[in-house]
This record gives structure tokens, C-alpha cells and sequence, in this order.
């Protein structure tokens, strides 16, 4: 269960240096300077694009489920990209972290999910309607209340939770349909008429399908296709919520290896399972009967991909628009950021079977736009006050949270619902994931009702985290850098931090910021700084080199916590959130 690209623009944006955190003199004030200051020069990035992604889709014969995304990378513009580019799109459309996407076309409206894992809630719902411009409108996994450790209590799941769910579309209900595997025994339906929400549970399978594809055929039969190397075929009840037929139709060949990542797809009569050979090759299976037998196809194998330095593009889906044309949307691993998808064009062989669209032997870091209007959303960065009486759907908390120790509408209130000195062990931390090829994340925060002991701020998080915030001990509170909160191969603790750096604090609000680089390659890293005016920022600590190993499988996140290591009652207010790039 795994896993785009240059603009037309040839400007190489990295050659605009700016000092986005610079050591600078602190204001007079009384405090003491930071003990320990690394003066080094952060690197920003001026004009990164917004991006934009999905994976992949199902298709009745023309019935609409459709897919795509992907945009430009490193070309440098302030407009969106539907104003700047309407000619050509770039890989990816979304430089975030989203793995194993599903993607489907509803009419002219195309929804997307990809994986969570630990997050909550799970399965973000995107839309778009033109492939290209995304926007975050809901999830459909509410909560992550499949047992007492997703609520960290006497345990945890990281890496576990939502894996390479399936996303479609019913249309003799108009409603949409959610199934994933949970914890590798069993399996979650979830239902909505409105993909932005409310979403409901609707059944429980006492069987893991592994990798799901859904499919709702032409006469409206529900099917599932899972599994790994083995590959099965399950058809549901009429209901959706038992299993009424499960047949094993295929086995890996040798030659190829172990297979994954199943989307089941009907298009023009023949059903298509489509597989990935991680991390490098993708090949279809094809039969006039979901039950086989297939036949199999090698769609692409070591082809390069849109991504200096990435990975090769698979897993993902066959997608279409209304006018007919397809399009392969899969992901490239990435890493540090994580795994990232890219759109290609597809084209139909005489005896139907797809064939990747290549630049030069490659897969394209840049391609025509679909032929679809243009549709600007709203950036998925910039900036959040919190004045909404709920979260925006661009934010996941690390596990699921305490809800009574949050509120938002005048700024995001986070009173402290975990004594621990572990930060994998405290809840209501945060998240929203990082922009690439490299974004910087301030927030401006009040921390007038910290209590002793209490450690609230800015993280990087991710197997190896670090952060810049503020400690109170005794009655005092100071800015601290603090890295070293470590996992081992299980996923559990065995660093709770070292503080690298501290300083004073000054005044009655501080803004800290965190800027990482997310570029494929060893040795990326994240600088921290503080502020106490909000514009001239000083750098504090040591940088965090960002980890490049897939077992964790999510890339870093920006991360807001505040815990408790004495007592709750504590409390922050974090009056603004900011992404740029």
C-alpha cells in the first residue's frame, strides 16, 4: 500500500533566496537573548505554487466516475493556478501529502479521499471541477472510534487507522459510499447523500479487505476487490451491509511480484483491476466477468517520474471526464514530504487497454490543461483566525481529541487534556500538512493561561519531531527549542525530547514559526524562530533534518499542541495560523 514536477516555466525558484528567519537584534527589552542561536540562513521560497492532487477513480461504462489532479511545481506565480495556467497543468496539482488516492467523478463535480492513518478525523473529502484546483470540504470517517488507543488511551495506532480506503458513488441513491479496513481484521463502511457531509457508519465486515476497490456496476451490484499478491472479488448485498459472495480470481505472477492497491473499474463492458506493484511499476488486469478469469497487462515499470528526485509514479487510478477523455492519477514517493500525485494522460489501445501518455520515455512534468473550464477554489494554505465555530476540513488531530479541551471562534482555545512529557502521548495536538517543495508555518500565540509545567507550540511531526514554543516552570515561562521526541520501529517512544535552546519571554504574545523544506532528498531540513512584534524573527536551536524513510509512511506535518507534564487546567489560544510559501 504506497505512493509530480517542473512548470513550463524555466526559473529555477530556488535561485530567489530570501531571509524568511534571520538572526536579528532583539528589541530592547529586559529579557535575556536566546543561550543559544543558530545563525544559519533559512531558505524560502518566494513564488511556490498552490498545488493540488487525487488517485483514482470508478467508471460504470460512462456513467461519470472520473478523475485527475495534479499542478505545477516549482514554477514561480502569485496567481491560482486556474488564472496563470489554463493552457498546461504541472505535476503535482498538490504538493501535500496525500497517499492512496481514490478518485470519482460525479456529473461534472470530482471528489477525492487518500489515506490518514492516525489522524482524526479520517479520509478527507476533496473537490474539484476541473481536475487541477482542489479544495478540502469534509471527511468521512468522523471519528476514529474503533477502539479506546485511537483516543491514545492505553496505547496508540500510528501508521495504523485509514489505509488505502475506497471512495464512489451509488447513483440509483445519489448517495456516496466510504469502505477502508481497520486495524487489518476487519472493515468500515461509511455513507452520505452529501460528500461534504454529514457522513454516517453503515456497516461493519467481519473481513479485512485489504487495499479495497469499489465498485457499483450497472445493475447496481456492489463489489469489492482487495487484497495483496492474492486477489479476491467480494459482492456485497443490495443493502451494502453483508457479504453475500467472496472469490479468490488472481494470483500475482512470479515474474511481477507481489500486487496491491486494487481499483475496480467497468469500463465499456470489461472490468479492469487496477494494481500496483510497489514502489515502482503498475499493471492492469482485464476480464468480461468480475469473477475472471483476468488477464494481466504491464501499464508502466521504472518509468521516471515528474519529481526531481522523487520516486516513480504508481498505484492510483484510471479517471475520465464528461467529454471522454482519461487520465492515470498516481503518486510518487517523495519523501521527506511524502507521497505526492501526479496526473498523466491515457489513451486506449484497439483491444482496450490504457497506455500512459509520455514526454520523452517519462512521465510529463507538465501537460495540456483538461478540456474543462478553469475553476479557482480557495488556497488550501494561508492563513486561519479560528473565528468559525467549527475547524476548517484542511485540519487532523493527531489521534481523535478531547472535545471538551478545544474551542474555537475567538481564536483556537486548546486547555491541556494529557499530563505527559511524551508529545506522541498528548492529546489535541493539531495538524495540517506541509506545503512543497517548502512553506513556513507561524502562529501567533497567547499564552497567558499556561500553567506550571505545561508545554504548548509549533512541532514538526512525524517520527522524529522537534518544535519551538514555551515551557512554564515555577511561575516563569521562556521560549524553548526542543528536539529529540524519537520512535523506535514499533512506532513507540523512546525520546521525549531534548531542549536545544531557550530564551525569555518578553511580552504578553509570541509568534512562533517553523520553515521546512520538503524537497525529495536526504539532509532537507526545518529551522525554527521566534517573534515578539511578529515581524523581525530570530532563529533559536538547531535545525531538524527531515527523515526520508517510507515506514512511517505519512510525511511531517505542522503540528499546534499544548500538554500538561504537572496538572491540567492549563490553557492557549492560538489567534492565528499561517502557511506560505
Amino acid at each position: 500500500m504506497p505512493a509530480a514536477r517542473q512548470s513550463h516555466h524555466r526559473r529555477d525558484p530556488f535561485a530567489r533566496i530570501d531571509i524568511g528567519t534571520r538572526p536579528s537584534r532583539p528589541r530592547p527589552c529586559p529579557c535575556t537573548a536566546p543561550t543559544s542561536i543558530e545563525e544559519h540562513t533559512v531558505e524560502r521560497i518566494h513564488h511556490a505554487l498552490d498545488l493540488t492532487t487525487s488517485r483514482r477513480g470508478l467508471f460504470i461504462a460512462g456513467a461519470g466516475l472520473a478523475a485527475g489532479a495534479t499542478a505545477a511545481v516549482y514554477a514561480p506565480y502569485a496567481l491560482g493556478q486556474a488564472e496563470a495556467q489554463q493552457s498546461t497543468y504541472a505535476n503535482p496539482v498538490i504538493w501535500q501529502d496525500f497517499a492512496d488516492i481514490e478518485i470519482i467523478r460525479v456529473g461534472s463535480d470530482f471528489y477525492m479521499t487518500a489515506s490518514t492513518m492516525h489522524y482524526s478525523p479520517g479520509a478527507p473529502v476533496l473537490h474539484s471541477r476541473d481536475l487541477v484546483n482542489w479544495e478540502f470540504i469534509g471527511h468521512s470517517v468522523p471519528r476514529l472510534d474503533f477502539s479506546d488507543w485511537y483516543d491514545l488511551n492505553g496505547g496508540h495506532r500510528y501508521i495504523i487507522g485509514i489505509w488505502a480506503s475506497t471512495l464512489t458513488h451509488r447513483p440509483s441513491e445519489n448517495r456516496f459510499y466510504w469502505l477502508g479496513q481497520i486495524d487489518f481484521h476487519r472493515s468500515f463502511m461509511y455513507t452520505a447523500t452529501d460528500p461534504a457531509g454529514p457522513w454516517t457508519r453503515h456497516a461493519e465486515f467481519p473481513r479485512s479487505y485489504y487495499d479495497a476497490g469499489l465498485l457499483v456496476d450497472t445493475d447496481n451490484t456492489m463489489y469489492v476487490a482487495y487484497g495483496n499478491t492474492e486477489l479476491y472479488v467480494a459482492q456485497l448485498s443490495a443493502d451494502g451491509k453483508t457479504e453475500v459472495r467472496n472469490e479468490h480470481v488472481f494470483s500475482s505472477p512470479p515474474e511481477i511480484g507481489g500486487m496491491e492497491g486494487a481499483r475496480f473499474d467497468k469500463i465499456n463492458g470489461s472490468y479492469y483491476m487496477f494494481l500496483t506493484k510497489p514502489p515502482n511499476g503498475q499493471y492492469i488486469l482485464k476480464s468480461s466477468s468480475p469473477w475472471g478469469p483476468y488477464e494481466v497487462r504491464e501499464v508502466l515499470l521504472d518509468m521516471p517520474g515528474p519529481i526531481p528526485g522523487g520516486g516513480i509514479p504508481h498505484q492510483g487510478g484510471l479517471v475520465s471526464t464528461p467529454n471522454g477523455a482519461w487520465y492515470y492519477m498516481g503518486f510518487v514517493d517523495a519523501y521527506p514530504g511524502g507521497r505526492v500525485p501526479a496526473l498523466a494522460p491515457i489513451t486506449w489501445t484497439s483491444d482496450g487497454w490504457p497506455q500512459v501518455q509520455t514526454v520523452n520515455g517519462t512521465w510529463g512534468q507538465t501537460y495540456p490543461f483538461p478540456n474543462l473550464p478553469p475553476h479557482p477554489v480557495p488556497s488550501l494554505i494561508g492563513t486561519d483566525e479560528f473565528t468559525a465555530a467549527t475547524l476548517a476540513a484542511k485540519w487532523e488531530w493527531n489521534h481523535n481529541p478531547d472535545d471538551s479541551k478545544w474551542t474555537t471562534g475567538n481564536g483556537l482555545r486548546l486547555q491541556t487534556a494529557t499530563v505527559t512529557d511524551d508529545l506522541y502521548r498528548a492529546r489535541n495536538t493539531l495538524t495540517h500538512r506541509i506545503q512543497g517543495p517548502a512553506s513556513t508555518a507561524t502562529i501567533e500565540l497567547d499564552p497567558a493561561q499556561m500553567a506550571d509545567g505545561d508545554r504548548a507550540g509549533l512541532a514538526v511531526l512525524r517520527n522524529d519531531s522537534a518544535w519551538i514554543g514555551l515551557r512554564r516552570d515555577n511561575g516563569v515561562t521562556r521560549i524553548s527549542m526542543t528536539d529529540g521526541h524519537t520512535m523506535d520501529s514499533g512506532f513507540n517512544t523512546v525520546g521525549t525530547g531534548t531542549e536545544r535552546a531557550s530564551a525569555e519571554l518578553c511580552g504578553s504574545t509570541v509568534w512562533l514559526r517553523v520553515t521546512a523544506d520538503i524537497r525529495p532528498g536526504a539532509e532537507r531540513q526545518a529551522h525554527f524562530s521566534y517573534s515578539e512584534d511578529g515581524s523581525d524573527f530570530i532563529p533559536l536551536g538547531t535545525a531538524l533534518t527531515l527523515g526520508t524513510s517510507p515506514a512511517f509512511f505519512m510525511g511531517p506535518r505542522f503540528a499546534v499542541f499544548n500538554h500538561a507534564t504537572q496538572a491540567l487546567g492549563g490553557a492557549v489560544t492560538v489567534k492565528r495560523f499561517t502557511v506560505t510559501t
